[in-house]
């Protein structure tokens, strides 16, 4: 596996090595002593699995209480992945990293404890992964807004529309509102 840095240290783009031939391929998606070299963590408490269909955003979330590092990987179709540093004490607070993650590409994204993370559908559908370092406690998930200006994620909307999202999501609160982590 590659551990690939990005412009906010924490948040890691993992490229594993994939093995192909005509029958298909094979690739580790966790190693427990590759990840603990590479300062990542090696204990996951929960897999979660969602599917969505193009033009679908979910997210921003986190939790104020229990925060989740999660790692996250498309095993269908193409995504548009977000994490933003909620972390007041970090040199990275407020900016955020995005990447494609694809079926195709194999890539996965480490977004650590006290990031918002979201992301948006490219493709027709697609289905994204992704372990969580602490369970999911929905009294303490809260929601930044996908497009608050003070944050100004570059989302790759298509053809310019509005993204689908969830009630929930559409109330999301602005970062002025946000609960920040030290």
């Amino acid at each position: 596996m590659q551990f690939v840095a990005t412009e906010i240290e924490e948040v890691v783009l993992i490229e594993p090595k994939v093995f192909g031939d005509g029958r298909g391929f094979f690739m580790e998606t966790y190693q427990q002593r590759l990840f603990a070299e590479h300062g990542l963590p090696t204990h996951f408490v929960q897999d979660n699995h969602s599917g969505s269909r193009q033009g679908i955003l979910r997210g921003l979330h986190y939790q104020v209480v229990q925060p989740q590092g999660k790692l996250v990987r498309v095993v269908v179709g193409e995504v548009f992945d977000v994490a933003v540093d909620l972390r007041r004490s970090s040199a990275s607070f407020g900016r955020w990293v995005g990447r494609v993650l694809s079926a195709e590409n194999h890539a996965m994204l480490w977004v650590p404890p006290g990031f918002a993370h979201g992301f948006y559908v490219l493709s027709e559908w697609a289905e994204v992964l992704y372990k969580a370092t602490d369970f999911y406690a929905p009294q303490y998930e809260r929601c930044l807004i996908w497009n608050d200006a003070t944050v100004g994620v570059q989302w790759p909307l298509l053809g310019g529309q509005p993204p689908l999202l969830s009630a929930k999501d559409g109330q999301g609160k602005a970062w002025q509102e946000q609960d920040f982590f030290d």
